[in-house]
């Protein structure tokens, strides 16, 4: 998960909670805090949504003077640490959400993407494990997808495509798990099935560097078993060899 889609899931979470109040001092009871707190939370995530990383910092810490333990704020502010590149804050700040509420399906996937990021992938896996838990997450299909990639960082391929079919099921735009069924299949001489995946991807994404290629390739592997036809042929028989009929192959 990018650190852009974690804070749009924090930030809808956090606006479910949020309510006005007519109340002279807000403070002065528990809810009130609370929703104090909660304000100060989303405005930090709009701060940080809009890249201006300092201010953010201030709501978020004001939001932990009402409540240390407030989980939703060291959430937030572990995406801070990410943004500033702060890996042990980031860190300090997951675990204590985590110490809260530790069965979070947002902040556990959220922990789990910092992890995977940083090359961790049986704790990132483990984290990801957590979240797939919560049946009622609404980005369980992302879930899998990341425990998909995190299968195949850790050498499971069979594991991995079990979980990156659950992603698509759930959820047939999940461009990054295609991608990766697509490459999977074509690996495994499935070209039929790569060409499928592949298809699907491109409905639901842009091209970059990684789809690209995977193109090229199944375009070779399509010529590579296509019969070859009587121009080939006679190309092949009158110059076998010569640059000019090296230059055909690199075209074709």
């Amino acid at each position: 998960m990018t650190l852009r889609a974690a804070l749009s899931m924090l930030s809808l979470s956090l606006l479910a909670g949020c309510v006005t109040s007519g109340a002279v001092d807000p403070l002065a009871s528990r809810e009130g805090r609370a929703q104090a707190g909660r304000a100060s939370v989303q405005l930090g995530l709009g701060y940080l949504h809009q890249g201006r990383v300092q201010q953010a910092k201030v709501p978020l810490m004001r939001a932990l003077a009402l409540d240390p333990q407030d989980a939703d704020a060291h959430a937030a502010l572990a995406l801070v640490a990410q943004a500033e590149e702060d890996d042990e804050a980031a860190r300090t700040h997951f675990r204590t959400a985590l110490a809260t509420r530790p069965h979070d399906a947002r902040i556990c996937n959220n922990f789990g993407s910092f992890l995977y990021a940083r090359g961790e992938f049986a704790q990132a896996e483990q984290m990801f494990r957590q979240a797939a838990s919560d049946t009622l997450y609404p980005e369980r299909p992302q879930v899998y997808g990341n425990l998909g990639m995190t299968a195949l960082k850790l050498g499971r391929r069979d594991e991995a495509q079990v979980y990156l079919r659950k992603a698509v099921t759930l959820d047939p735009h999940q461009p990054r798990a295609l991608l990766a069924l697509a490459e999977l299949s074509l690996e495994e001489g499935d070209l039929e099935q790569a060409r499928d995946y592949h298809e699907r991807f491109k409905q639901v994404a842009e091209p970059g560097p990684r789809s690209q290629a995977l193109e090229r390739r199944l375009a070779r592997e399509t010529d590579a078993g296509r019969p070859a036809t009587a121009s080939d042929r006679a190309l092949n028989g009158l110059y076998p060899g010569t640059p000019d009929y090296q230059h055909y192959l690199s075209e074709q």
